[in-house]
């Protein structure tokens, strides 16, 4: 799907991360404590705080804002880039499960009616969980078409 690259990071650098993410968090006021984690290939940054539904937004669009600054600001910082993932109240992680039982119920309909169907308004991150879920499956196949916020994700039967 796509080349995993690995993070080596120093304790320095985990130590700028983790000063960074600390600033970030004050300067907006939001208030709460986070856990850090560096992966192999990135960043998870666990946010507990009182003031989950604001730092979510509407549809998880506050929240995925707040991930790519904090992931631009630290790639600037070390000077390479790091994919980094903010979760918040599990927002994340219950979302994944809706969409791998979306995948399993879509790929059920692919099948008794032998046709595609077609995902629209997927964020990348969440046509991932779908490509990912379904990727070693025997009976369908995935692909994300078109561009920018018209890119959709197709689930077809394989031939």
């Amino acid at each position: 799907m796509e080349d995993k690259q690995v993070l080596n990071l120093t304790t320095e650098q985990e130590q700028v991360i983790n000063d960074l993410i600390t600033d970030f968090f004050q300067h907006l006021d939001i208030n709460g404590e986070f856990d850090l984690m560096i992966n192999e290939g990135s960043v998870d940054v666990v946010l507990d705080t009182p003031d989950t539904g604001i730092v979510i937004g509407y549809h998880g669009e506050i929240l995925d804002s707040l991930q790519l600054l904090l992931s631009m600001m630290i790639s600037k910082k070390l000077g390479q880039f790091v994919r980094l993932s903010l979760e918040v109240g599990d927002y994340k992680k219950n979302r994944a499960a809706y969409l791998e039982d979306l995948a399993e119920q879509i790929k059920s309909k692919v099948l008794s009616e032998n046709r595609e169907y077609t995902l629209p308004s997927l964020k990348p991150w969440e046509r991932r969980i779908v490509h990912l879920h379904l990727q070693n499956d025997d009976s369908v196949s995935t692909e994300s078409i078109g561009d920018g916020k018209e890119r959709t994700l197709v689930i077809r039967p394989k031939a």
